[in-house]
């Protein structure tokens, strides 16, 4: 019976070879791994964060109840971090290394419930499960918040929201209203297109509390409770 042959041991010049061969393709390995997902995009990201103040207006009545706001609610495209494009109305995107600190729902939160705070014109406004009694709250419904083209050189940072104003002793809806803003862009460049975001925010915002404001002293005196009176 004839013995096998044994194979010819690698010479130390193909060892060293296919070491460096074998060294090369782990880095290569890893290299893919910290790009895929995006993980290298997100690392050169620029995180934008809108930081809306808005003014009360001295027109706006005074309250003498108490609101909460429940977490708005929107569409999984429209609540990410990543900034919403729409070059055409059948078209969207999103910017290419840009993000949001927020989801446009918790800016929108935000936004409306220190507007009210920082008015002065209703005794307590909190989030939903803060612990206060309310006998309102308020529930947002975020349809639109993206830089849209609508066939113009400009974008205009569009926000849409279905907002409702619930009495909560008998969960009857009080009152509806859509409220859109749409702020051109001075430029297409993203960091001018999130400052337009700013300011229509502000513009929502502002109007939701005078609604929510009126809208609530509005049945208040249809439900026979004394609305607190103008200071002076």
């Amino acid at each position: 019976m004839r013995m096998p042959t044994p194979l010819p041991k690698p010479a130390p010049r193909a060892l060293s070879r296919l070491a460096v061969v074998l060294a090369l393709g782990a880095l290569l390995a890893g290299c893919s791994s910290l790009l895929g997902g995006g993980g290298g995009d997100r690392d050169r990201s620029t995180i934008y964060a809108p930081d809306p103040r808005v003014e009360a207006d001295p027109a706006w009545p005074r309250a003498d109840w108490q609101l909460t706001l429940s977490p708005p609610t929107a569409a999984r495209m429209i609540d990410s971090f990543r900034i919403a494009v729409r070059p055409t109305p059948s078209e969207l995107q999103v910017y290419r290394g840009a993000s949001w600190a927020k989801t446009p729902t918790d800016m929108l939160h935000d936004t409306v419930l220190r507007t009210l705070e920082d008015s002065g014109h209703i005794p307590a406004v909190a989030r939903q499960g803060a612990g206060i009694t309310a006998d309102y709250k308020l529930v947002i419904d975020l349809r639109r918040f993206e830089a849209d083209y609508n066939g113009n050189t400009l974008p205009a940072a569009t926000i849409e929201a279905n907002v409702k104003l619930i009495h909560n002793i008998d969960q009857t809806v009080v009152g509806s209203r859509t409220f859109v803003a749409a702020q051109p862009a001075s430029s297409t460049e993203v960091a001018q297109v999130v400052d337009a975001f700013s300011v229509a925010l502000q513009s929502v915002s502002s109007e939701m509390a005078g609604w929510i404001l009126e809208l609530g002293n509005a049945h208040e005196v249809t439900h026979d409770r004394p609305v607190a009176p103008a200071r002076r």
